[in-house]
């Protein structure tokens, strides 16, 4: 046998024992080699799935005990003995064994390089572009300009206060009125050109229809508290936020997510008498109260929401536009960005669609997009994104076109639980059509259903859609969820198909050194511009947010399946 030889079964003979006889070590070792361990079979993309935590002394103690017994003649255990040709098989046993600790140094260092740049970039808080401002707790702090949206559960009306200051970012294309959306509401802003009056009214009051919340405060509050998780801190006065306790629709107190430049912020948060505004008697009679429309429905109080006034919905922008290639990657990129950072703290939006994004434009005329309207938003105490499930008469969530396929396949019962956490990824999959400027699959008479379709079934992106690109959509909308990325490892692959391409020219030990000097020369690069390469602070806003939650394991995954999706594509053109 010869040396090259020898060594090569020794590495396969080590790695298929560690498999098979220390399976958590095997289960670590492949974790951060990001494939499978199989002998004599190619290295196959890892499937998404929960991993337990990384012990690397454990694994250390494991690998040198077993050599150990090797070296005192152990081997015999496993079918050796002691003839040359088993003895330089062992030995190089040996050297496999070695190779996988060193592996495992590796990605220690690799680990902790990515842990150090997330240290840095967490450090910087994301800031609204408008300045905080004193009053604003009552709705006669405001004034209130033209309706700008109406849906299914509330108004939107332009406004300024006194003390706040006008936004210094839009650059609107064109005018265009409000119209329903697919599922029959009307999108909460209207595209607008740069003489319109968004200069003067740089907020938006949201009034919310009471029907059923009774007229007190407290009862309003906690009917509608899912509208709350986006509120900032001091969205509300504090004697309220002490007096009051905010029982969402699930009966927990609902959860507040932290400042994202892709989620919609809630400035004040305040009830008050329902008033005539401009158009109501027009527009929404039937939800006014008894003193305003004698044939009205509608309860005396309600609730308001003061937010930024953006220009118009992402539904409204793509019908009178066509992003470029890139402008459609960064857009699915902030939606992706948006879910993750829900994820992260624990919410599901549950009805995410372009109609709940709004969207405006940075300095350079990039689109920034916005995740708004949570009133369908799961928010537990406990951030599990696991719904019981035990009636028909439990809450799913919003718009059921979009809904992903296993929460629309669920069927209640007894000890029935539906995981939430892939669920908006899914919805950002299907956005992503009108994104590149096709009908949404799953909207129409004649569109797909979420709960019987087959991915086979799904159409094909436009030919000038990048390869990762179609890549990424085609994984969101996987049926599995167990098969389908999280929004975070999406969102990853996306950023390294726009920025690092150079650094995915491999996934072995020497390719992820690169890959880690590409993340230091990427960190340097966003604090020293504090924007993108093209001058885009859409695009240093999502390398920051990229930096700030940098994870090995998520990373590596994210190279793993982008390894595969150029693998799969080079097949396929050699078959041709």
């Amino acid at each position: 046998m010869s040396v090259k030889h020898a060594i090569s079964r020794g590495v396969e003979l080590g790695r298929s024992v560690i498999q098979l006889g220390l399976k958590p070590a095997g289960r670590l070792a492949a974790k951060f080699r990001g494939e499978r361990l199989r002998v004599g079979q190619p290295a196959r993309t890892v499937q998404p799935q929960t991993f337990l935590p990384v012990r690397y002394r454990y694994f250390r103690m494991s690998l040198r005990g077993l050599a150990a017994q090797l070296q005192s003649g152990g081997f015999r255990r496993f079918g050796g003995s002691g003839s040359p040709r088993n003895r330089a098989v062992f030995l190089a046993f040996g050297l496999g064994v070695g190779l996988i600790e060193k592996q495992l140094d590796d990605d220690r260092r690799s680990a902790a390089t990515c842990q150090e740049i997330q240290a840095v970039f967490t450090k910087k808080k994301y800031c609204s572009p408008l300045k905080c401002f004193n009053s604003g707790y009552k709705l006669e702090d405001y004034v209130i300009g033209k309706q700008i949206g109406k849906g299914s559960n509330a108004a939107v009306y332009e406004a300024v206060a006194p003390l706040s200051v006008p936004r210094d970012r839009e650059s609107d294309r064109c005018s265009l009125n409000d119209q329903p959306s697919e599922d029959g509401e009307v999108a909460t802003g209207s595209l607008r050109s740069p003489s319109s009056s968004l200069g003067i009214y740089p907020l938006a009051v949201k009034m919310m229809w009471n029907f059923g919340a009774g007229s007190s405060s407290e009862a309003i509050l906690r009917s509608m508290s899912q509208e709350l998780v986006p509120a900032g801190p001091l969205a509300m006065k504090q004697e309220k936020e002490e007096q009051i306790a905010l029982n969402g629709y699930f009966g927990e107190v609902p959860k507040r997510v932290s400042a994202h430049p892709n989620v919609i912020r809630v400035f004040r948060a305040f009830t008050a008498d329902v008033p005539l505004l401009p158009g109501a008697q027009e527009e929404y009679p039937d939800v006014l109260p008894a003193r305003l429309n004698p044939e009205g429905l509608g309860n005396n109080r309600t609730l308001f929401l003061v937010m930024k006034n953006y220009p118009c919905t992402l539904r409204q922008y793509l019908e009178v536009n066509v992003p470029s290639r890139r402008e459609g990657s960064l857009m699915v990129l902030q939606l992706l960005e948006g879910v993750d950072h829900l994820y992260r703290q624990g919410i599901a939006h549950r009805d995410l669609k372009s109609d709940n994004v709004l969207l405006e434009f940075d300095s350079e005329g990039c689109p920034r997009l916005v995740i708004t309207d949570f009133g369908c938003c799961l928010a537990q105490s406990d951030s599990s994104l696991q719904l019981p499930f035990n009636t028909m008469w439990v809450n799913r969530g919003g718009n059921s076109c979009l809904m992903a396929p296993e929460v629309v396949t669920a069927v209640p019962g007894q000890g029935v639980v539906i995981n939430y956490s892939k669920a908006d990824a899914w919805a950002v999959g299907t956005i992503s059509y009108e994104i590149f400027g096709q009908a949404n699959p799953f909207y129409g008479a004649g569109g797909l259903d979420s709960r019987n379709f087959q991915e086979i079934q799904l159409p094909a992106l436009p030919a000038c859609v990048s390869a990762d690109m179609q890549l990424v959509v085609k994984l969101l909308l996987r049926r599995n969820p167990n098969k389908r990325p999280s929004a975070r490892v999406a969102a990853n692959m996306l950023h390294l198909s726009l920025w690092g391409r150079c650094a995915l020219a491999n996934k072995d030990s020497a390719g992820m050194k690169k890959l880690a000097d590409w993340l230091l020369c990427q960190s340097a690069v966003v604090i020293l511009r504090g924007c993108g390469p093209s001058g885009s602070s859409v695009e240093a806003e999502l390398q920051r947010c990229f930096l700030s939650n940098l994870d090995l394991e998520d990373l590596r995954l994210a190279v793993s399946f982008l390894m595969y999706g150029r693998e799969q594509g080079r097949a396929s053109i050699m078959s041709l």
